[in-house]
């Protein structure tokens, strides 16, 4: 937190009526140092992780800019643009802006897929002042020419590098070629890959940067453990963790759609009230499982790393990686779920031997060691192997499982 308040920032009577609403006083670091660059109108390339508030970032100035400058939008179009990666961040946006808009007269559509068209497109027809939307059934409706963007002032671009995960990025790059050169844009990252710094050099001009590094997320406030555990035994090690008092309310994470659903199996055969949320699931199934798990009557959530972008629930308890994420900074993303809103929470990870690789990476990114629980297994401070497959195989087949972790699942929201 900051020592700056919102009152500081300049931010209009009606956002500052919402915010004393919500009992929001003191912004985080990238609000206190994103929100006076908006207002000023400049572009914007914000580096921040899940928990940092980026959401309340863009969005308080975009809708401070939208009331300042008023106009009608014009039929089928929108004032401003916010793309995201996944429904759930979309609905969590679109929240957001009820949140902070509630004393303003500012419409809005969420365009997404998984849900009928038929209701989006009834209400862009008026147009609105934000349209919030994932980028492949925007295209669709752009191209059924349901969708005009060329009088668009604001364009956001959240999570770009989960964007560039899941294939977007060509969309982003023809829906981004229909809007005004002349704009405010904003383009919000947890990582830089090539392609994302690629993208931000074409559309963002002369843009502030801000960073916020994972060292500096809430991570220090959450209890971060590893058992290493055979991958045969991790069920049963689930389940007892399960069983032990204070495990009230506990998000599971897995690599694949497939492992979340086997989970979600063997859970439900031991009575543990268990849903899933994953890309093979409807948009209703996936906002019932939300609900239910907000509302306390789940106590568990299985989750995917794409389909968990946009979980915003407070008081989780626990993050336990069933399986450990190939990309390190996934990690800092999973377990930012819990230690929301300055509370503390509790990280547990499930380490077999084809995945110390992945723990490594994890301790080198956090810039700490995860604390051991249980046995530590005897080779585990074993040198590793000077070979270039790395550490020391296991068995027959190694190499080919290892190679096969490597490639990105294309299908695991």
């Amino acid at each position: 937190m900051t020592n700056v308040t919102f009152a500081d920032l300049g931010l209009s009577n009606r956002l500052m009526k919402a915010l004393s609403a919500a009992n929001y006083t003191t912004p985080t670091p990238i609000q206190a140092e994103a929100i006076p660059v908006l207002l000023d109108g400049h572009d914007l390339l914000g580096i921040a992780q899940t928990g940092t508030g980026k959401t309340a970032a863009f969005t308080l100035p975009l809708l401070h800019n939208l009331e300042k400058t008023h106009r009608p939008p014009g039929q089928r179009c929108a004032r401003a643009l916010i793309l995201a990666p996944t429904r759930e961040l979309v609905i969590q946006i679109s929240e957001s802006i009820k949140t902070y808009g509630r004393n303003m007269q500012m419409s809005q559509a969420v365009v997404m897929g998984g849900v009928g068209k038929r209701p989006q497109i009834e209400k862009l027809r008026r147009g609105v002042d934000v349209l919030v939307a994932t980028p492949g059934r925007l295209l669709d409706l752009m191209n059924l020419r349901h969708v005009d963007l060329n009088r668009t002032e604001y364009l956001i671009l959240d999570e770009a590098d989960r964007m560039l995960d899941m294939g977007f990025i060509r969309d982003v790059r023809k829906i981004v070629a229909k809007l005004p050169e002349k704009r405010q844009t904003l383009l919000f990252s947890a990582t830089m890959p090539g392609d994302v710094a690629k993208l931000a050099r074409e559309i963002l001009d002369n843009p502030h940067r801000i960073e916020i590094a994972a060292k500096t997320v809430a991570v220090e406030r959450i209890t971060q453990q590893v058992y290493h555990v055979d991958a045969g035994a991790k069920r049963t090690r689930l389940i007892e963790l399960l069983a032990e008092p204070g495990f009230e309310r506990v998000i599971v994470f897995t690599r694949t759609k497939h492992g979340a659903d086997k989970v979600v199996k063997f859970l439900a055969r031991e009575k543990v009230n268990t849903e899933a949320i994953h890309g093979n699931k409807s948009q209703g199934a996936r906002q019932k499982a939300l609900d239910n798990f907000r509302k306390g009557r789940t106590r568990v959530l299985v989750a995917t790393d794409i389909a968990s972008r946009g979980i915003d629930v407070d008081d989780i308890t626990h993050v336990i990686n069933y399986e450990l994420p190939h990309e390190p900074e996934s990690y800092v993303h999973r377990i930012g779920r819990t230690a929301r809103a300055g509370a503390d929470g509790i990280a547990i990870s499930f380490c077999d031997v084809s995945e110390r690789a992945h723990l490594r990476g994890i301790e080198r990114l956090i810039k700490r060691k995860l604390d051991v629980i249980g046995e530590v297994p005897d080779d585990l401070s074993a040198p590793e192997s000077k070979t270039r497959g790395g550490p020391s195989r296991p068995g027959t087949g190694f190499k080919k499982r290892r190679r096969r972790q490597r490639r990105p699942d294309r299908r695991a929201a």
